[in-house]
């Protein structure tokens, strides 16, 4: 874990859950598992806060626990997981883009909340729905329950573990802590729900829906409470599946740019088609045939069999080898296919910091892998004190690595020979780090800017909100407009200002995200490979 990863979770926990939070993440980050009494002592924290502090973060997936040999539950966070709140915003996209606003509300209302149950999920999905239509119109339940089945059918959804039945009936002492488990088959099965009825509007917060003020309402017992039809059954966003996506998309955008639209739309059928039988962590997809395939083509393309056997002969010779793979061209490398979109990644970094000619060289020595410094020269048509200049710039960034091949067991410096090469699971691992630094920077930078304009972003909240209200109670454009003149031109401007600079420090976050999630999908890959 470097410092780099602790100051973004750091930022993150504090962004979304309060300082806290942050606190007791961030302490079991560096210090690794540890029981609640120890945290709560080192971190000098009342025990009733870091109770609440855990289940905050066990409720979101942050932090696990487990029963010490022992006997003692000891509480782990999760730092890998903790980094992917960064890419919630792409989550919600991607739901949006799949499965419209509906889709985009259920994923957000899962990944804000942590586990929710689905009734629960739809009920507010289908309120928040509602208050965005027209007087009169109401989003019916069926049709949000519709959408989140959808979800769970293509794995975007999934249920959480639960305590097996076998535990709860055990007549000796309970367990420290329970053992959360569930099979495969049950993991995307969504329960058969009958939720009628229609989203409803918020009131006003004096009178309730018969109109009554809040204090002649008769107060309702407890008991008046319909059983909810699945307690007990949560569901949380499937992050892998998202990931897949992601994977899947980048591959097909990386076909198009290197060989045409119809290659793409080859290989995005032939990814689909085994999106939910292929483990998100698999090497290659499922082997498909040529049929399968032609089959499955959409219906705008009206290609022959014949072409499509060519442009599969065309994907499996690819002189880069970046998709199909060499023992059998049936079915997709992604591994190889990672490698490939990192290492353009790596290229563009070189080109974009130390030139074009630097980039050059960065690809003369990935495509003929071992190289002396004459050969570079040579190759690369650039002159001996360039060339020499530009290595060691490269080498003491760490993007290319130097390999020293001794003829004689002396190393002597004249009887050795010293070839440039490129390690790029260590130039990525490299590259990673630095994209970490980055987006803890952009967050401090965003941070900063919001801090700096505190008062006058309040006061054009207020501004708003009394705006807001008189048109509510049909206020005149007279009346109006001078409530919008509190804001002075020359604050105005400065809204403006801050208004654009957040937004290209948010988009600067989910581009470097974008980046970095292809050289953590290319590290983990090649962990699992050795």
């Amino acid at each position: 874990m470097t410092q780099a990863e602790i100051k973004l979770c750091s930022l993150l926990l504090q962004e979304h859950f309060g300082e806290i939070v942050e606190k007791i993440g961030v302490h079991l980050i560096r210090t690794g598992s540890q029981p609640l009494r120890v945290i709560a002592h080192d971190t000098g924290t009342s025990l009733d806060q870091v109770k609440k502090a855990l289940c905050v973060l066990i409720q979101h997936n942050l932090v696990i626990h487990r029963v010490h040999k022992r006997g003692v539950v000891e509480y782990e966070a999760q730092c890998s997981r903790v980094l992917r709140m960064l890419r919630y915003p792409r989550y919600i996209y991607t739901a949006k883009t799949l499965y419209s606003d509906t889709g985009e509300l259920l994923v957000e209302e899962l990944l804000l909340n942590g586990k929710m149950t689905m009734s629960a999920v739809v009920k507010k999905v289908a309120d928040r729905l509602t208050e965005t239509m027209e007087d009169g119109k109401n989003m019916d339940y069926a049709e949000v329950s519709n959408t989140f089945v959808r979800l769970a059918d293509t794995h975007f959804v999934q249920r959480c573990p639960v305590v097996p039945a076998t535990e709860n009936s055990d007549p000796g002492p309970p367990p420290p802590a329970p053992t959360l488990v569930i099979s495969e088959k049950d993991m995307y099965l969504v329960p058969k729900l009958s939720l009628i009825g229609k989203g409803k509007r918020r009131r006003s917060s004096d009178e309730d829906a018969t109109g009554e003020p809040k204090a002649k309402r008769p107060k309702h017992t407890s008991d008046n409470k319909e059983p909810i039809p699945d307690d007990g059954i949560y569901w949380q966003a499937n992050l892998d599946r998202f990931h897949q996506h992601f994977r899947d998309q980048a591959i097909v955008s990386a076909v198009a740019n290197r060989m045409d639209q119809t290659s793409s739309e080859i290989v995005r059928t032939m990814l689909r088609m085994s999106e939910i039988t292929t483990s998100s962590s698999a090497p290659f997809t499922q082997p498909l045939s040529s049929n399968e395939i032609f089959r499955s083509l959409p219906v705008g393309y009206n290609i022959s069999k014949q072409v499509l056997d060519q442009y599969l002969t065309l994907l499996a010779d690819d002189p880069a080898k970046t998709l199909l793979s060499d023992l059998d061209p049936r079915h997709e490398d992604l591994h190889k296919a990672l490698g490939c979109l990192s290492t353009a990644s790596l290229e563009s970094v070189v080109q974009e910091r130390f030139g074009s000619r630097c980039a050059r060289i960065f690809r003369l020595v990935l495509q003929k892998k071992h190289l002396e410094q004459k050969q570079v020269e040579d190759f690369a048509m650039i002159p001996a004190k360039e060339a020499k200049d530009m290595l060691y710039k490269m080498l003491s960034e760490n993007f290319i690595s130097l390999q020293e091949i001794p003829k004689t067991p002396d190393h002597a410096p004249s009887r050795t020979f010293y070839l440039y090469t490129v390690n790029i699971p260590s130039a990525a691992r490299m590259l990673l780090h630095r994209c970490y630094k980055s987006v803890a920077n952009l967050i401090e930078r965003r941070q900063f800017e919001t801090k700096e304009n505190k008062r006058l972003l309040e006061k054009s909240q207020r501004v708003e909100a009394i705006i807001a209200s008189m048109q509510a109670t049909g206020a005149e454009e007279a009346q109006l407009q001078e409530i919008e003149e509190m804001i002075t031109a020359p604050e105005r401007q400065q809204l403006e200002t801050l208004k654009r600079n957040v937004n290209k420090l948010d988009a600067c976050e989910i581009q470097v995200d974008e980046t970095i999630f292809l050289l953590e999908s290319y590290i983990e890959s090649t962990l699992k490979r050795q």
